[in-house]
């Protein structure tokens, strides 16, 4: 049984609707009442293999607007990397705010080490 989406002209709303069968079409509005619906084109999900998502990711009309001098920037795409190839972990979503936040530079991350080092002595 398909769920067919629609915008009912009385109230205004979207509404998603189960029917019987295949090319039956909704009778009312399930929020007002009002027969007057007009179907909408829903949203579909295609289906890629492995190597077209690496493809996408790969082209440089992707790449365009990443400023690698810019954390947030540099964020933003490896947490659309990260959608694409379904990386979804809590580790890396804490790493891409660690870098959204300007994370630590290598003069920073240096000293820290060091620092850990002399305090253990």
């Amino acid at each position: 049984m398909p769920i067919y989406e629609y915008r009912c002209e009385n109230c205004g709303r979207k509404v998603s609707v189960l029917v019987r069968r295949m090319g039956e079409e909704a009778e009312r509005c399930p929020r007002c009442g009002s027969p007057r619906l007009l179907r909408l084109y829903s949203r579909f999900a295609l289906a890629r293999s492995e190597e077209d998502r690496l493809e996408r990711l790969a082209d440089e009309a992707e790449m365009a607007g990443i400023d690698e001098n810019d954390p947030k920037s540099v964020a933003r795409w490896m947490r659309r990397m990260g959608e694409e190839l379904g990386e979804d972990s809590d580790e890396f979503e804490e790493a891409l705010e660690e870098i959204e936040r300007g994370g630590l530079d290598e003069d920073e991350e240096t000293a820290s080490d060091s620092g850990s080092e002399s305090s253990a002595e």
